[in-house]
Parts: structure tokens; sequence; C-alpha cells
């Protein structure tokens, strides 16, 4: 079965029972080029877990683009960056819709296995997630759907495509269902919060059409959804458990330091847990531990929302709008280009940046091509944050997800490479957490940036914005704590500046919300995002004057791109020797710039000299200093530039007569010379300025008029025109190779007949017959 609709600027397919007919759910979804199988799997047995055992998997194939891998081996390593945020998107925006007793492991798979290389595989991917979930016996509260909305001149876009992205001042991803938004994520320069709002209003209305079509598909398949166990507790214990523990755990309301509240409440439930274990086996269910564990949950969460349904009171004492206490410093490590710690309450991270050149830039590739980044921003989040001990392995999803969205909210704020000529990494190192950490990376980054002494265009915050919801009541709270999170019904992150928001990110553990309560969302964070830029700004409100003396001074200079190999030289040895020589790092780009980084001005003067005496170019008229390096009948040739040398024809060697060239220099002298032509070949003739630093004038030189002549002198035995074509011969053996064509001669002879000079050419290289001698 394939249904099909006009979605943006291409056709959205879905098309299932063609392949994968073995999974309980697989769709083939077509966008434009771009083809994505998706396949759902569900566990026959359900596990007894207290958490539901969901697995997103989005993978993007090299062979999709018409590549073959360039790792090792040649096989798809795991998951990049990108592929791990997609899959991330997906999970956000379906995980709240399983049933929450639903405890079967489900595998869903996202294969990318064509890419058109102009649509993102993003949006294609969880509407079949969505597709496949519908038509599939797991039980699943949907069809959710998404897309992307981007902005390119005022106008808003629907799934823009990877061109139309990169020219987009917002990128929204939008996942919702047919009544509510479930998810939002993405960035923009600035943008004001009601166009925001706008912006996912027009996002939803095409959602509403992409559901319409799921459930037809749906509808014609008519899978039969599985049963699953309800697991209830008995009554006997709730209420045993609730009349032991329900006033204690009130008490733990308004307790501020996260520790002694946990310790608090870990006290409570092994006094309940001891009472209640003190029946006998008959009385008691066996699992009457983890069953007094669940109630007392529920207690927290139940005692945690009345109070701040009712009481406006929080679990920290705190008002809804209230903001944690707020502290930053600034240069805490002394051998770092930039430093600070950030602290808003119990959440707090220590953000470092360092400057780079262009050789260190992010390469990042995917399906629409490989694409370089001057900035970017790694998150790390060690256990001992949370007071945990865990394995420590490479970054997860979160790590990476919370990274790339605080990186998106500096983006727009970070100087252009013309402007600042640095490569630039942050890492936030969060030490302590308790809730918004993304948030707190961005004040602590923007903070550490200045120390830096980037140039920001304007300081940005992040805030975290909570919902609690109970039929009609509703509360929005400023700056969440962990607890809240956990138990609450949203996570609304915004970072933005005083000017607007430059990225958004919203998980949801309920059935969706409505564009209006995310308004009032928006602006209550636009208030309390201003109030912490004020108390940033209190601690460092613009860039340093001066980079870190450990930071590297970036000098730049543009080479001819014919001279990039004489710099790099044989296996990079020419490039690698002058670094090693000044202690600097040099990075050649295609088009001829080329940067010096060092930490010393001094070492980066000696680095350009030496490059600029490598790639000079020599130039008409200018004077050059020069070694001869061989001579000839007619003339001598002169190094002029390293690997590059000229001739000074024995015309040019002085205003009397020449008869050879070793009469005025020898291999190896030193002389002054002037470039008089360069030719279409790239080959110089000089005319000698000082031989061995005598002017031409004071040379000794024989005046041809003055000469006596011999009784045995004879003329030379080779005539002008045989003369000149053994000049032709020596250059051919230099490497000039089309001097034989007759247009070429005649440019020759042209030049020579064409010299600015007061003497006649060619009676200058002809010598004067003696009387009563004839050729």
């Amino acid at each position: 079965m394939k249904v099909e609709m006009q979605l943006g600027s291409e056709k959205l397919s879905i098309e299932t029972g063609k392949v994968a007919k073995q999974a309980d759910g697989a769709v083939w979804v077509q966008y434009g080029g771009t083809v994505v199988l998706v396949t759902v799997v569900a566990d026959d047995v359900e596990q007894d877990l207290d958490f539901f055992p969901l697995t997103v998997d989005y993978r993007e194939r090299a062979y999709a683009a018409g590549r073959i891998p360039t790792v090792y081996g040649r096989r798809e390593p795991r998951p990049g960056t990108s592929e791990q945020l997609v899959a991330r998107l997906i999970d956000h925006c379906i995980r709240p819709l399983f049933p929450k007793d639903f405890k079967a492991e489900v595998q869903i798979l996202c294969n990318v296995f064509s890419s058109d290389g102009i649509h993102p595989a993003d949006v294609p991917a969880l509407i079949g997630t969505s597709a496949a979930l519908s038509i599939s016996d797991v039980p699943f509260d949907g069809p959710v759907a998404a897309v992307t909305v981007g902005k390119v001149k005022d106008r808003l876009i629907i799934n823009p495509t990877y061109e139309e992205l990169h020219a987009s001042s917002m990128e929204l991803f939008v996942g919702g269902k047919a009544d509510a938004v479930m998810s939002v994520e993405g960035n923009g320069h600035e943008i004001p919060e009601d166009e925001v709002i706008d912006t996912i209003i027009t996002a939803h209305e095409q959602i509403q059409e992409i559901i319409k079509l799921q459930e037809g598909l749906a509808a014609g398949c008519s899978n039969t959804k599985r049963d699953y166990t309800s697991k209830n507790i008995g009554s006997d214990l709730s209420s045993r458990v609730r009349h032991l523990a329900t006033s204690r755990i009130r008490e733990s309301i308004g307790i501020a330091d996260k520790k002694v509240r946990e310790d608090y409440l870990e006290q409570v439930q092994e006094e309940v847990l001891s009472e209640v274990l003190e029946d006998t086996l008959e009385e008691v269910d066996p699992d009457a531990t983890k069953d007094t564990i669940s109630i007392l949950s529920d207690i927290e969460k139940e005692e945690m929302r009345e109070a701040i349904l009712t009481q406006g009171k929080r679990v920290d004492g705190r008002g809804v709008t209230d903001i944690r206490p707020i502290s930053g410093e600034v240069a805490l490590l002394p051998h770092t280009h930039g430093s600070a710690l950030f602290s808003r309450g119990q959440t707090q991270a220590l953000c470092v940046t360092t400057l780079g050149t262009s050789g260190d830039e992010d390469v990042r590739r995917g399906l629409d091509g490989e694409a370089r980044r001057s900035f970017f921003l790694h998150y790390n989040f060690p256990p001992f944050s949370t007071g945990e001990v865990k394995r420590m392995m490479g970054p997860g999803r979160r790590e990476i997800g919370h990274g790339a969205l605080a990186q998106k909210a500096l983006e727009p704020v970070i100087p252009d490479r013309e402007e600042f000529h640095y490569t630039i990494r942050v890492v936030s190192e969060i030490l302590e957490s308790n809730a918004s950490s993304s948030m707190a990376s961005v004040c602590g980054a923007t903070l550490a940036l200045l120390d830096a002494g980037v140039p920001l265009k304007r300081p940005v915050a992040g805030i975290g914005v909570g919902l609690i919801k109970e039929g009609e009541q509703e509360a929005i709270l400023t700056d969440m704590l962990g607890t809240e999170d956990f138990l609450g019904d949203m996570d609304f992150k915004i970072a933005g500046t005083s000017e607007g928001v430059t990225a958004i990110q919203m998980d949801i553990k309920i059935a969706g919300v409505t564009p209006e309560l995310m308004r009032r969302a928006i602006h209550q964070a636009r208030e309390a995002r201003l109030s912490v830029i004020e108390q940033m700004n209190a601690v460092i409100a613009e860039p340093r004057a001066e980079l870190s003396p450990y930071a590297p001074r970036i000098y730049s200079l543009q080479i001819a791109q014919q001279k990039i190999k004489d710099l790099i030289g044989p296996r990079g040895k020419t490039v690698q020797g002058i670094q090693e020589e000044t202690n600097t790092t040099i990075n050649i780009e295609d088009s001829g710039t080329v940067e010096i980084a060092a930490t010393s001005a001094e070492d980066v003067k000696r680095a350009e000299e030496q490059i600029r005496a490598i790639t000079a170019m020599p130039e008409i008229g200018k004077e050059y200093t020069g070694k001869v390096v061989r001579t000839a009948p007619f003339g001598a040739f002169v190094e002029i530039l390293p690997g590059k040398d000229g001739l000074v024809h024995i015309s040019q060697m002085g205003a009397g007569y020449v008869r050879r060239a070793e009469d005025v220099m020898q291999v190896g002298d030193e002389v002054t010379v002037r470039i008089l032509t360069i030719d279409e070949q790239d080959r110089v003739d000089l005319t000698l300025v000082a031989a061995g630093g005598v002017p031409v004038e004071e040379l000794n030189i024989e005046s041809s008029e003055d000469r006596e002549f011999s009784s045995d002198w004879s003329p030379p035995r080779e005539s002008r025109d045989s003369r000149r074509s053994s000049y032709r011969d020596n250059r051919d053996s230099r490497g000039y190779r089309d001097r034989r064509s007759n247009d070429t001669r005649e440019r020759r002879g042209n030049r020579y007949n064409s010299r600015d000079d007061s003497r006649d050419f060619r009676n200058q290289r002809s010598p004067r017959i003696p009387k009563g001698r004839s050729r």
C-alpha cells in the first residue's frame, strides 16, 4: 500500500508491504530523491523494569550519496554526531506516546538508503517512524509528524533544502500530534519570541496534513494492537505506605539543598520499607520492596505538584518565577586562553576556550558533503557531577545533544572568520548538576569567550522552563530543578541575547502542549534571560583587549597559487623545516592564503620572511641581487629568487664591448640585476646593474670603438643568427620547450627589436670588421 502528498517543494510518499515484511512494522519513505527505510520490532516478552526499553537508531549509508567510506576497512563507522542527534530528535517526539505500563523492548531502525544531496533525511525518518509504529501491533498513541521550517529573506520555507538551510536565519524542527506540539528543537539569529511561536504554529498546520496521510495508511493496514500487562499495586499496601510516608515526604518541600533533600527522602524510604517488610511473606506481596519504592515515588510527585499548583511553593522553597542564586568568575585557569566558572544554584559549569588556526577546524562529513566549522563546543558530564559512580566512556547522546544545543545558541554571535582569524573550541565541564546544565554551559561559554578576547556580538544566556499541569491547573516554572524536570511535564530550554532567541529545545512527558502555552513559557523565559545577562555583565561585559599570552598570534599572507608546491616542498619538508626552525604552525590553503601562528611575534616575523623569500614572484623593473649559476657564450644566468633565474645577455652587461660573459662575471659571483621582461612562459630577461658591487658604468669594459685588433684577429665563426639560435637552444635545455615554432621565434625577435635602449641592439650584437677583411 502506498500513500502520497505534496509537502513543501517535493512529493512525500509512504509505502508498506514491499520490503522488510518480517518486521512488526516497516515503511519505505521517499521525499524527492531521499529514501529512508524505517522498521519497528518489539520483543514478545515484557520485562520487569522501571523504565521503557526503547531504542531508536538512525544510520546514514555512504552509498546513499554515491560514496565509499573513507575510514579503514571502507565500512561505515559507528554513528556520527549528526546521526545521533537525529535519533535523539525522533526519540524525544515518540517516547511520551507509549503506554506507561508497556515494558517490552522496542527497537526502531531508520536507514537512509538514498540521498539526493538536496533534502535532509531527518523529517522523512520521523514520519516513517510514526507510520511504522501506527501500522504495527505495538501500542502507540500516535500518529505524529514533523517538519523543518527555515526562513530566507523573510519567507518561511517548509522542509528547506541544504542550500536553503545554509542561507536561512532560522531552523526549527517541530514535531507533534494533530492537536498538540510534542517537541521543538532549532536555532535562529536572534529571532523575536513571538516570531518563534508563530513559526511553530505554521509548522503545526503542516503536521496535521501529514498525520491525515498516516491515518489513511494505517486504516488500510488495519492491524490490531497487542495486549500488555498493566501492573496494579494492592490497595492495602498502597494505603499503608501512604499512611506512613505522605506527611514526612511533604516536609521535604522547601529543602533547598539537593543532597540534604535526597538524604532525607532516602531515610524516609528506608524507614517505611523496614516497617512494611516486618509483615510476614503471606501478608505481603513478594515484590513489596519494589512496589513500595514505586508508591513513594508517586507520593513525592503528587506532593511536589500539589505544592506548586496550590501554594506556588517549589521543592527548594522558591516561587514559580524565581531564579536560583547566580555567580560567575573568569580567568581561573592561568595557562588557558580563556576560562570561566558559572554557577546557578547547584548547577555548575567550568568552561574553557581554546584558540587555534584554520588547521584546527572541525570537519564533518555527511550525506550533503563535507563541512568545516571554525567554532564548536564540546560538553562533558562526568558522574561525580551528580554524586554517582559510573563507568567513564565516550560521549553519549545526552552529552552530544547538550553540546550541540549550546553550540547552536552561541553560533549567531561568534564573529566571522574574516573578522577574527581563529578557530574557536569551547569545552564545558559540568562539575555539579541539578538541571539545566546545557543552559549553564551557554552562560559559562559566553564568559569564557569574552575572557579569551573573542569579540562576541552580544552575550548569550540560557534558562530552562518547566511545566506542571493537572487538568485545567497549570504552572510554568522558571529555572527548573532536577526533581522538577523528572517529575514535571515539560523541559523547555531557551537561549538567546537581549535581542532574541538563538536556540530552543522542548521535550515533554505528556501528550503535547498548545502553542499558546508555549508562548507564555517563552516570554517568561525572556524575562529570566535578561536578568541572567545582567548578572553576567557584572562579571565581564566586554571581550578582553589583549589575547592571552599563551594564545597563538595569527598572521595571514597571500602567495601565488603556483608557489604553493615550492612552499610545501617535497613531502612537506620545506614547510616543516620552517615550522621547526621558527617554532610556528603554518597552514596553507588551496587559494594561496598562508596562516602563520605562534605565541611570539618575533617567530611569526621570521617565518614570514622565509615564506616570502621562497614564494616571491619576479617583478618587471625591480632590482635583485643574485648569484651567477651558469655562463654561456651568449650571456649568464643569475638566480634572482630561490629556484628562479634569468638571463643577462652579453648585450646587457655594459655599454662597451663584451666578448665573453666571463670577462664581466664568473659562476658564484654576486651581481645586481634589473628585470627587463617576463614572457608568457615565465622566462626572465635581465640587465646588469652592478657586478661585485661595482656599477656597470665603472666596470672596466673595453669600448668597441677603441679596440685595437691584432693582425691575426678573425671574426667569430658563428653568425649573428646562429648565435641567436644557440641562445634559443640553450634556453630549451632549461625547460623551455616551445621555441621551435615560427610564431614564437618572431615574438622573440620582436622583443629584442623593441628594447627600450638608446643602443642599436643589432649592431651591438655584431663585431666590427677590420679594414681589409671581409666576411
